[in-house]
């Protein structure tokens, strides 16, 4: 068959709630690829958030930051920056309104020690109250501890802010930062208050298309695979978008195809639909 190119999204597509990678999902990536398909990250993270586990699943490229950096090997394509101005106005807004924020770049994700400790406080919450984020060391908490606290954000090539424990509902949040894009969070244990705070223009679609023209992949030969608000233009512009079986109605809906939960197969099940490994 034609070789594919594959867009998978990360949290709560490729990774459970827990950050681990199902086995399935392992096999899959590895099969396909082993098949002549082409398997790609395109995620809402950086570069620094991919774990050296998941990188080790093996990929052919990534798009991520939400479409703002884009590398294939060691060619960087794409390098997509928020402005000084746009940050410092993330900043002073979260610091007089109340509710946490980071900021993430190439190299490092960036927050004062307070927004560490605040988001530290949630994610602990979250463990306290389902034992089997034992089972996984507390990942997530490992997590936080990557955040810098020490660094200057306002000299970094900041691509993407996060936010959360808002006073503010998304609405007007939106009304307040007019030059940026605001979609609630992908990662689930960040809470309903949470949300990502993006370039405007700049998406996991755009991102696509800038690593399709790079390798000479025709669009009509993309599939995609996602579960949250940031995957809608990343599922609408491939040829074939599919939505994790548990993923917001909002983004079914927009899907090609559904399939199962990343704990049920999701990944396999979708790459044997569409001929990629074997059933």
């Amino acid at each position: 068959m034609t070789r594919k190119a594959v867009f998978l999204d990360v949290d709560g597509t490729l990774i459970d709630d827990y950050g681990q990678v199902p086995d399935s999902a392992v096999h899959a990536v590895h099969e396909a690829r082993t098949n002549g398909h082409m398997v790609f990250l395109c995620t809402g993270r950086s570069m620094f958030e991919l774990a050296p586990d998941l990188l080790a699943v093996g990929f052919d490229g990534f798009v991520v930051a939400s479409g703002a950096y884009v590398q294939v090997g060691s060619d960087v394509l794409l390098h997509d920056s928020l402005s000084h101005e746009a940050v410092h106005h993330v900043a002073d807004y979260f610091d007089a309104h109340g509710g946490g924020y980071y900021f993430q770049a190439h190299d490092g994700v960036y927050a004062s020690v307070g927004a560490r400790d605040l988001l530290r406080g949630i994610v602990a919450s979250h463990v306290a109250a389902d034992p089997a984020f034992d089972e996984v060391d507390h990942g997530l908490l490992t997590y936080v501890d990557t955040i810098t606290v020490d660094g200057d954000p306002y000299s970094m090539a900041i691509t993407k802010a996060i936010y959360f424990d808002a006073v503010a509902p998304i609405d007007e949040l939106r009304i307040e930062f007019p030059d940026f894009v605001i979609v609630p969070s992908s990662v689930t244990v960040f809470g309903t208050n949470a949300g990502e705070m993006t370039i405007p223009g700049v998406n996991k679609a755009t991102g696509i298309d800038v690593l399709l023209h790079h390798l000479g992949i025709d669009r009509a030969d993309t599939i995609a695979i996602g579960d949250s608000y940031n995957d809608v233009e990343m599922l609408q512009h491939v040829a074939v978008g599919i939505a994790m079986g548990d993923a917001p109605r909002a983004v079914q809906d927009i899907a090609d195809e559904i399939t199962a939960s990343t704990l049920e197969d999701g990944i396999r099940l979708a790459f044997q639909r569409h001929g990629l490994i074997a059933d």
